[in-house]
């Protein structure tokens, strides 16, 4: 049980650092990427279908996204969608495709967006703690309930603070690379 223990711990934390990943792909840079679109869903015949699922989406150039929904008559419903997202970019469309252009990021925009990568980072080192204190928690239960040594408690104590601290290290330094994402000009 508590060998197990461990495994699913880093299980855990590995699904904290996937799900961080996802959510900077989805804050705007000032460079065109399709993951921004991946939250955003569109009315398919009275069903709400993710946008990757109805349209191609490519990058033509490094500031433009470009649309081609595979049903013409989804352009209207794919505008409407993107308005009603958070993106903040008004898209045009030539009938057939949808372009959105990404305009340059203003400093205080790449300062809110940072605040934005902080709070998401601090979110999913308070997820870590939270698994490495139940994890604790089942340790202690463990050795009042004379499974486990004083010993193999303390041993198995240290590991988890290791798994630990590698995770948060590594919410640390994706952080750093989003920021300094953000921050380039």
């Amino acid at each position: 049980m508590i060998k197990d223990l461990k495994k699913s711990c880093e299980e855990k934390m590995k699904k904290t650092i996937k799900s961080l990943k996802e959510d900077f792909q989805s804050i705007r840079a000032g460079r065109a990427n399709s993951a921004l679109l991946d939250k955003i869903t569109v009315d398919y015949y009275g069903q709400q279908t993710p946008l990757n699922q109805v349209a191609g989406i490519s990058v033509p150039e490094a500031r433009m996204l470009m649309i081609s929904p595979w049903d013409a008559k989804l352009v209207p419903e794919i505008e409407k969608a993107i308005m009603k997202s958070d993106l903040g970019i008004t898209p045009s469309n030539d009938g057939k495709v949808i372009r959105l252009v990404f305009p340059q990021l203003t400093e205080e925009r790449r300062k809110d967006l940072a605040k934005i990568v902080n709070k998401n980072s601090e979110s999913a080192k308070i997820a870590i703690r939270n698994i490495r204190r139940d994890a604790m928690d089942e340790i202690k239960k463990a050795e009042k309930g004379n499974e486990i040594t004083e010993d193999d408690k303390k041993t198995y104590e240290d590991d988890i603070q290791k798994l630990t601290d590698q995770y948060i290290d590594e919410i640390d330094k994706e952080t750093g690379l989003k920021e300094k994402e953000l921050m380039e000009i």
